[in-house]
């Protein structure tokens, strides 16, 4: 899998079925600072069993989730009901909307706390989300080694790094063509708290 050096502007990453828009310093250290020590304080954090392929585990990371709506969000046996949206995330949101070409209805957080929590191969292509969903992810804290690999096209496959403060866009038929996973490392990490905005119909 051969790492990918993402332009850090937001111009587009050519790719096959996929549109990528990588900003490196979407918010400033101060800023990155802040929302994550806010964030890791005042979730409601929770870890609920998964199910993939049949099989249940308790999942290896924490969550929560935000709406504007009351609309749940299921995915591999998990449905969740969002807590209300609140004046952090919403100072979160007003910025990333700023870059994203479609209004987002909610925000999943992911707390990873350590290197062996971990994210496997999915795609966000729930029926909630619609055709085509866009994606928007936020990461704080701990940098993390991001893959993706194409569906059908063997030889594609790449890591980003995505570093605090940044924001990854997914667009176009990324979601139907491709997976994405966030792998366990043995290598000694902070935490890091990731925000994957999307809109749930």
């Amino acid at each position: 899998m051969r790492d990918i050096q993402l332009p850090i502007d937001g111009t587009a990453l050519d790719l096959p079925d996929a549109r990528l828009r990588y900003f490196k310093n979407f918010f400033n250290t101060s800023d990155s600072v802040h929302f994550y020590n806010t964030l890791l304080e005042d979730t409601p954090w929770q870890q609920d069993p998964i199910t993939i392929f049949g099989k249940t585990y308790v999942q290896p990371r924490l969550t929560a989730l935000y709406a504007y709506n009351s609309n749940p969000y299921s995915y591999a046996g998990i449905t969740m009901n969002p807590h209300k949206m609140t004046p952090t995330l919403t100072k979160i949101y007003d910025r990333v909307r700023k870059e994203s070409p479609v209004e987002f209805t909610s925000v999943l957080l992911n707390l990873y706390r350590n290197g062996k929590d971990s994210n496997g191969w999915h795609a966000d292509n729930e029926k909630e989300l619609g055709q085509s969903p866009v994606i928007a992810s936020i990461s704080f804290g701990a940098e993390r080694f991001f893959h993706l690999k194409h569906r059908n096209i063997k030889e594609a496959r790449l890591k980003i790094l995505l570093h605090s403060g940044s924001l990854l866009l997914m667009e176009g038929n990324t979601q139907e063509r491709w997976l994405h996973q966030i792998p366990k490392t043995a290598k000694p990490l902070a935490p890091r708290i990731n925000l994957t905005f999307r809109k749930i119909i």
